[in-house]
């Protein structure tokens, strides 16, 4: 990586580093990572499949995602919840994906902790978006960030901890950081990058879930 945490890809344009190392992750890095998302399936993916990859690349869990999906039910939440040992059994079987008996479970699991949340604001996505840094805010002004990326952050720590709280797994804070950076909690494109403005862009014009949103003091990332 460079002091800038640039590179420049085959077609002249300047990405992150990691965003131009590969076919797969230029596709990922200028279509999908740090633009927000605000649907539930989604986000509880992506949650799931950061758990997923601990220990592993991202780019191997990336190029299983299709067979994540079509294992998973396309991460329909109240789908995943109810499956059983019937469900693991098939999915431990299953070449595709990580065959990982514990991640497998939790993905189950937090989907059940997931509808409890769906209960509770509504919406997952409500209830995720609570944790987008008040520096990240649209309209806040966001900085670049430096070189080379924390791996964590005070509401990455906040946010993990209240997931535990509330049961889930395979969600410390190293892995929701990740997913904040993925889903557009953050925008933490490299200063350069091109897609550092669409991606900023897309935050600003990017309607927040929930009904009360702002409303209530954030939560507490100390």
């Amino acid at each position: 990586m460079s002091d800038t945490g640039l590179a420049e890809g085959t077609d002249g344009r300047l990405r992150c580093s990691w965003g131009a190392s590969s076919p797969d992750y230029v596709e990922y890095h200028d279509t999908e990572w740090g633009f927000p998302v605000g649907t539930d399936e989604t986000l509880f993916e992506k949650l799931c499949l950061e758990g997923f990859q601990a220990g592993l690349s991202w780019l191997t869990i990336l190029r299983k995602r299709p067979a994540f999906r079509e294992a998973f039910s396309q991460f329909d939440i109240e789908t995943v919840a109810g499956f059983g040992d019937v469900d693991i059994e098939r999915m431990l079987g299953d070449a595709g994906i990580v065959r990982h008996r514990g991640k497998i479970v939790s993905t189950i699991n937090n989907a059940r902790r997931a509808l409890e949340l769906q209960a509770e604001f509504d919406s997952l996505a409500a209830y995720l978006w609570r944790w987008e840094p008040d520096s990240g805010r649209a309209g806040a002004g966001s900085r670049p960030p430096t070189v080379p990326l924390p791996p964590t952050t005070a509401e990455s720590h906040a946010l993990s901890k209240d997931l535990k709280r509330r049961g889930w797994t395979f969600v410390g804070p190293t892995t929701v950081y990740a997913f904040m950076q993925a889903m557009g909690l953050v925008n933490d494109h490299m200063a350069g990058c091109w897609c550092r403005g669409p991606a900023e862009e897309a935050r600003d014009r990017f309607t927040r879930p929930g009904p009360d949103f702002g409303s209530a003091d954030p939560p507490n990332a100390s």
